[in-house]
């Protein structure tokens, strides 16, 4: 029975204080949505005997057949507190006992990693869940560098705690140094990728409370916090004090009842005599079906069980008594609220980071102070498919302001530029309707304050996948979402019956909106691609085009890798471009940008729209550029925040600025389509060394200069040894020692090279971490598990871009054949048309 209705809800919506914006995040299989079944138990909205089972979350047919999650799920839960556990916080912290967790559950698997990033952007805590066995894994460091880049403070749920205990059979000290381990690893990330300057310093430590542990299947769970409230009274001890004493190095002697600092004889580790002694003996009385011993410690613990409660036996015992001794809900909700940061502590310290706009106009100072009062402030971050086919609920955030049905706001873009007069990117709306998501459902409501998330309906007509939606006329967008992983795999789509066509186009447009990361083009060619970032998202996304969004039957190519084009010299010669009416002249070089700048470009610490001078001396000072080009930098491209840049090397050249538009957009063409394939361009920086321009501004026009700046560009490429790109998978591998020679085999046949190798003390587990071109990833997991009896386990995340072996111009060259391959299925000309056909001669 659901414990709140929606004017419950909307009440507490307006206590800034007492709402807590939270994403779950782990990697894949480490327990995220059956622990969200406890949360939801003990919110009412399912019942507490389905709770780890039911995976309420994972809402479609597909999730729960596979038994992954896929969509990023968002739920608001409402939960009443007792006043011990809110004593840490002060009373100015609080507003009342009711609280408001919205909670969204996100995927593990590396595919599904823009879900995880849609849902950070509108969060403010994270709950990261690492398996006790497994421990941190490459997607744990994946999202949680996600979470932190976006100013996330994250809480630690240390879940399938009883695998060390039964499957692993550990005794209590190695459970506490194979926690203390993993709490580490943790800290480790959040020291390298967290701004203490603006966020604080905290890490991570059991006897602080922010880290919980227990079993989400079985339904238990405890903060150290619960076992100090427990054990203050009977020690006359401070509770806050006795936390530190449960947890490090804090030894107590039975004999003499002190506590000290160092190990000997009959000195135990607090943590092992007062926390795991009775956990085990409490988990094996229950599973032995000791109901004596079982009944006993119940009453010690002031447990109540009912005549039926005992006549449970093995696991079902065990979870009857530890969910009411230790209740795994209890000590989530408990680490949530007490410390994660409200939308008003957090939007203090994110309001920076997130505006693109001055942080002293009325839309940032309202949505630093989290004012309902403020101009409206909201972004998107997805779009989540309705129940009625073809509608989509835009997911967001407020910011600031009060968002109510017949409001009329203004839509933007994320391409919108407020210098401009007119923008298309800009839409003047109403709000028809909103609601608060609710899992698979919804529930219809008047008004939402900010602090909160809304889904908004009607908005799915404006925005494709995200943007920022305000009331303010000045307002700048809010900034775009950075994903951790491209959009790398392709397949191009056709109808199975050439008159469904049209269904196909709109099926193709319903599935770009579905999904953060995927990408459906429309080619010149008549082909339809789907971008995805894997197998597995590629596989999940058409599935959803045939039976959702198109609903007829399609046939699907192989999968193509998305390349990149680039150079690796510097032109040889200037290169020359005439116009069609050969009354204008343009004169251009090509060379690769240096090492690590196109990835701090993907990254953001590089882009199109940060202070010239402040980005002039970061290239001058990390990449060696010349001061004078580096305050020249024309844009960026492709879509002017690509990692390619076109700089203006020329002197004084007359009537150049009245057409920089016009070779800017020559550029953004080559940058998209370059001279080997028409695949993007990635890691060249072309310079304009000098132009010859017509006075007449009719003899200077776009039709004039735009297929001149391509040529010229083209020709620069050409003479600076032009080279292909590919993406790169950054492999996992754990499998055992016994099998490390079939793994290298399958690794060294596919072109994959191992970077790193780590043996387990505690058991005979190897970690590999490998490189892995993306177009030798095709069938690899099958492989790989033929060859090792299934004993390997692999995860692959997008890494970085690597140059192909071989010169592109050479069709004999692994790099040749790449660009002979995609000529041809894009319907090119077989051969590279000459450098003649581009360069003009005086």
């Amino acid at each position: 029975m659901v414990n709140f209705s929606v004017e419950g809800l909307r009440e507490v919506m307006d206590r800034k204080n007492n709402i807590r914006n939270i994403a779950v995040i782990a990697h894949v299989d480490h327990g995220k949505t059956t622990l969200t079944d406890s949360l939801l138990a003990k919110a009412g909205i399912i019942s507490s005997t389905q709770a780890g089972e039911k995976h309420a979350m994972d809402t479609r047919e597909d999730e729960q057949a596979k038994g992954i999650t896929i969509k990023s799920t968002a739920i608001s839960l409402m939960y009443n507190l007792e006043d011990w556990r809110l004593s840490p916080l002060k009373a100015e912290q609080y507003d009342g006992s009711e609280f408001i967790v919205n909670l969204i559950d996100s995927p593990g698997h590396v595919d599904f990693s823009s879900e995880v990033t849609a849902a950070l952007r509108v969060t403010d805590g994270a709950m990261v869940v690492v398996d006790c066995v497994s421990g941190v894994c490459v997607q744990t460091e994946t999202v949680l560098r996600q979470a932190l880049t976006e100013r996330i403070r994250p809480v630690l749920m240390m879940n399938k705690l009883d695998r060390c205990i039964f499957e692993k059979c550990l005794s209590a000290e190695e459970i506490y140094q194979q926690l203390q381990r993993i709490i580490e690893d943790v800290n480790v990330l959040i020291s390298i990728y967290s701004d203490d300057t603006v966020m604080g310093n905290f890490r991570l430590d059991p006897s602080v409370g922010n880290v919980a542990f227990g079993s989400g299947l079985h339904g238990w769970g405890f903060t150290i916090r619960q076992f100090a409230h427990f054990y203050a009274e009977k020690f006359k001890i401070e509770e806050s004090k006795l936390m530190k004493r449960l947890w490090g190095s804090n030894f107590y002697n039975k004999e003499t009842k002190k506590w000290g600092k160092l190990p000997g004889e009959g000195w135990v580790r607090g943590f092992e005599c007062f926390v795991m002694d009775p956990l085990t003996k409490m988990l094996r009385a229950a599973l032995e079906n000791s109901k004596d011993e079982v009944v006993l410690m119940s009453q010690k613990m002031g447990i109540q069980l009912t005549s039926e409660e005992k006549q449970q036996e093995g696991k079902h015992l065990m979870r009857v008594v530890m969910k009411k001794w230790l209740s795994v809900s209890e000590a989530m909700l408990e680490m949530i609220v007490l410390h994660l940061p409200s939308p008003k502590t957090a939007q203090r310290y994110r309001t920076d980071i997130l505006y693109e706009g001055p942080l002293d106009d009325e839309a940032a100072i309202a949505m630093r102070e989290c004012d309902p009062q403020g101009p409206l402030m909201i972004y998107v971050s997805k779009m989540v498919p309705g129940k009625e086919g073809g509608r989509f609920y835009a997911l967001g955030r407020v910011f600031s302001g009060t968002v109510f049905q017949g409001q009329t706001v203004r839509i933007m873009g994320p391409e919108y530029d407020p210098n401009k007069k007119k923008d298309s990117h800009l839409f003047i709306q109403t709000i028809p309707k909103m609601a608060v998501l609710m899992g698979g459902g919804s529930m219809s409501i008047g008004n939402v304050p900010c602090g909160n998330i809304v889904g908004l309906v009607g908005i799915d007509k404006y925005l494709l996948k995200m943007g920022t939606i305000s009331t303010f006329e000045h307002a700048h967008n809010m900034k775009m979402m950075k994903f951790s992983v491209s959009p790398v795999v392709q397949v191009a789509v056709q109808c199975a019956n050439p008159t469904d066509l049209p269904k196909l186009v709109e099926g193709l447009k319903r599935l770009s909106k579905s999904d953060p990361m995927v990408q459906c083009i429309s080619s010149e060619t008549g082909e339809h691609i789907v971008c995805g970032a894997g197998e597995l998202h590629l596989e999940i996304c058409l599935k959803d085009l045939e039976s959702v969004h198109a609903k007829i039957p399609i046939k699907v190519s192989a999968p193509i890798v998305s390349y990149r084009e680039t150079v690796s010299a510097k032109s040889d010669r200037v290169c020359l471009s005439k116009s069609g009416n050969k009354l204008c002249r343009l004169y251009a070089t090509a060379e690769p940008l240096p090492d690590g700048l196109p990835e701090e470009i993907d990254e953001g610490i590089v882009t199109a729209t940060q202070d010239f001078k402040e980005r002039s001396r970061h290239l001058v000072e990390n990449f060696s550029f010349d001061s004078t080009s580096s305050r020249k930098i024309w844009c960026f491209g492709p879509h002017n925040s690509g990692p390619n840049l076109l700089v203006d090397s020329s002197k004084s050249v007359q009537n150049l600025h009245d057409i920089r538009d016009t070779i800017v957009a020559g550029f953004q063409w080559v940058t998209q389509e370059g001279v080997l394939c028409e695949e993007n361009i990635r890691g060249v920086r072309f310079d304009l060394q000098d132009a010859h321009i017509h006075p007449d501004p009719s003899h200077r026009r776009g039709a004039q200069i735009i297929p001149a700046m391509r040529r010229v560009l083209f020709s620069s490429m050409m003479t600076a040894r032009p080279g292909m790109m590919e993406p790169v998978y950054l492999v996992e591998i754990q499998c055992p020692d016994s099998i490390l020679g079939g793994v290298f085999n399958v690794l060294s046949r596919r072109r994959g090279h191992v970077v790193e190798e780590s043996h387990d003390q505690n058991t005979p587990m190897c970690q590999i971490k490998a490189f892995l071109p993306v177009r030798e990833s095709f069938g690899f997991t099958e492989e790989l598990r033929s060859q090792t009896g299934g004993k390997a386990f692999p995860q692959c995340v997008f890494d970085h871009w690597q140059v192909v072996p071989g010169e592109a111009l050479d069709v004999t060259s692994l790099a040749g054949s790449i660009v002979t391959e995609i000529r041809e299925r894009k319907g090119l000309p077989a051969n590279l048309p000459a450098l003649e056909a581009y360069l003009d001669k005086l």
